[in-house]
């Protein structure tokens, strides 16, 4: 489906109907999650603390709550840590380092967290590893979420989604469509709650692939994601500021195409992911350790 279709299929969709948004979505052939593409609001004053925040983050991974107060007092804003605390939970980061976690894995027996197995793993072939992450959105009068899953061997970009509630939904609908592009063997996740839900954890069983969780605050276990999250707001999110969902979510498209089928990947020699993914080249072998 086209976005501008998609786009107008999604104004036809009312919370006052008879109907649930869910049975909308149904019948009008859109996923869920694709109706909460509106943004979520906070402060403009707030915005800015999150963008100043989201790039800093990228560029040292390893600040905390402690290390982004001083940041931003050091920009010449005065923050407390409980805002920036806040802000941080809101947009899903944690350092690298252990401390305070922003990303807090779901309690309780329906949540469930699985072993790391990328330790030493080798990895020479699509579809062997398949990671996943969720990462902020900034947009000009608000935010969304970003989930990407992404095969590791050849950086193809396998499905992703928008939505701006942290919720399951969106995960699973775009885990949906890596299934019938490739066989999966390991889906790496971090322990988020999303990720450890029943319904997700089920879903991978479902489909034949093995669960892999990064360890708690260590955000180099998804490092290939995080290469990903980098690339994509330094050449897009950053440069739109997107006004809206639909904006952001067609813009987006239009990105991952490019990355896919254009641009040079230089952990592929120049190569675009898409000749990687699809056998036309080989990529160098990959050794986690």
């Amino acid at each position: 489906m086209g976005s501008c279709d998609a786009a107008g299929l999604r104004r036809l969709v009312s919370k006052d109907a008879t109907l649930s948004v869910s049975r909308q979505c149904e019948l009008l052939g859109l996923g869920r999650s694709s109706y909460y593409y509106g943004p979520k609001m906070e402060s403009p004053e707030n915005l800015l603390y999150m963008r100043l925040m989201d790039e800093e983050y990228l560029r040292h991974p390893f600040y905390g709550v402690r290390q982004m107060t001083y940041f931003l007092r050091n920009q010449g804003f005065g923050v407390n840590p409980k805002r920036v605390r806040r802000l941080l939970r809101l947009m899903g980061l944690e350092a690298v380092c252990p401390g305070p976690h922003t990303s807090k894995p779901g309690k309780g027996t329906e949540h469930q967290v699985f072993p790391y197995l990328l330790r030493g793993l080798e990895i020479n072939r699509p579809g062997q590893v398949v990671g996943t992450d969720i990462t902020y959105i900034p947009m000009a009068d608000g935010f969304l979420y970003l989930v990407a899953f992404m095969d590791w061997y050849s950086r193809y970009v396998l499905s992703w989604e928008l939505s701006n509630s942290l919720d399951t939904v969106f995960c699973l609908e775009a885990m949906e469509r890596v299934w019938a592009q490739v066989d999966v063997d390991i889906l790496n996740t971090d322990q988020g709650s999303q990720f450890t839900s029943n319904d997700f954890t089920t879903a991978v069983k479902a489909a034949g692939a093995r669960h892999s969780m990064d360890g708690k605050g260590r955000a180099i276990d998804n490092i290939f994601t995080e290469r990903l999250w980098r690339s994509v707001k330094y050449e897009d999110v950053y440069l739109k500021s997107y006004g809206n969902g639909t904006e952001a979510w067609e813009s987006l498209g239009e990105y991952f195409n490019f990355y896919n089928t254009e641009r040079p990947n230089k952990h592929l020699g120049g190569i675009p992911p898409v000749k990687v993914f699809s056998g036309q080249v080989e990529a160098p072998s990959i050794s986690r350790c």
